[in-house]
């Protein structure tokens, strides 16, 4: 049977002291550390395949040093990658990611927090955040410890992890209007998620600040059955000389898509399409999908940064992070039908 690597191991590939190697792979002391040695020890460890003594530490420091993820969807493209994350930064540091599903129920939401505060998790990240989070507000009040993802709860002050939508909706606007778009369709998320409202308020702000006539239909729901009812509304009756769409995320813009080709209707050539988040094998849809690039990755392991920073110090001061984001032209955007 294989010995175990130790600390010991790493620190002489890394060719640092242990201690560095300690500091380097703790949350609370990383930045203690040059960041290129902490870049050199972790590359030690992932080789070595290093895992901290996870029970060791938790007698310590009296930690599980285990976390609770709930995720509103698994199926939904963008929460793997955000899982990935998660477990990118926390892996490394001896911590384990226990994810749920609430399949978007409250009911359900409720049932798996409680589950998991009593397997003794040390925090979680939560993505299931909306306008009226009632869960959250009674998390806050009973001392949990919690970072949001991709959507924050309004009211709560708990740290928040997300895209810089705003500038993403903006960059999509001047994309279009450069095309000639000056009628814009805006299929927005359904109500009471912070993404629906910030992104739909950045429409709004668009259309004034690019002398745009806009349009917004609701949608039930970030599905692409959604996304196809709320457009047939629009095709159905007279669609007013609208020639783009810009959708609330990629699913409504696939069900975009479909309401077209149902409406015998070519997209782009009859109208330009524009989804939101770059999901996987947007580039493989016919046609290819003009999109906001958000690093869902990138944003999972952010999430955990901030909630193992709040757990080494939960006195810590709740911070709103806004990753930046990219606009993504594919063959889903051309120039405005005269």
């Amino acid at each position: 049977m294989a010995n175990r690597v130790t600390l010991a191991d790493v620190a002489a590939l890394a060719g640092v002291h242990p201690g560095t190697v300690s500091r380097a792979l703790s949350a609370k002391t990383e930045n203690q550390v040059n960041a290129a040695t902490v870049r050199k020890v972790r590359r030690a460890a992932k080789q070595l395949g290093y895992t901290p003594n996870a029970m060791a530490r938790g007698l310590r420091t009296r930690l599980s040093m285990t976390v609770g993820v709930i995720v509103p969807d698994l199926t939904n493209p963008i929460f793997p990658p955000m899982v990935r994350g998660i477990d990118s930064y926390l892996l490394p540091r001896g911590y384990s990611a226990l994810v749920v599903n609430t399949d978007g129920s409250d009911e359900t939401e409720r049932t798996v927090f409680e589950s998991l505060l009593a397997r003794q998790v040390d925090g979680f990240i939560v993505a299931t955040g909306h306008t009226h989070h009632r869960l959250m507000a009674e998390a806050q009040e009973r001392g949990v410890l919690v970072v949001m993802v991709n959507r924050d709860a309004h009211g709560v002050r708990y740290p928040a992890v997300t895209g810089d939508d705003s500038l993403g909706i903006k960059e999509i606007f001047a994309h279009l209007v450069a095309l000639g778009h000056s009628r814009i369709v805006h299929l927005a998320g359904p109500a009471g998620f912070s993404t629906s409202e910030i992104r739909e308020e950045a429409f709004r702000a668009a259309c004034e600040q690019f002398s745009v006539t806009g349009r917004v239909l609701p949608t039930s729901a970030y599905s692409i059955d959604a996304g196809q009812a709320a457009m047939d509304i629009l095709l159905d009756g007279p669609a007013e000389g609208f020639t783009a769409v810009v959708a609330g995320n990629d699913l409504l813009a696939l069900g975009a898509y479909h309401s077209l080709r149902q409406h015998g209707m070519v997209c782009p050539d009859d109208m330009s399409v524009v989804g939101f988040n770059d999901m996987p094998f947007a580039g493989d849809f016919f046609p290819p999908m003009t999109t906001v690039r958000v690093s869902h990755f990138d944003m999972g392991a952010e999430a955990a940064r901030l909630l193992l920073a709040q757990i080494e110090a939960p006195e810590s001061t709740a911070l709103a992070v806004r990753l930046p984001v990219s606009l993504v032209v594919r063959g889903s955007t051309a120039p405005a039908k005269r």
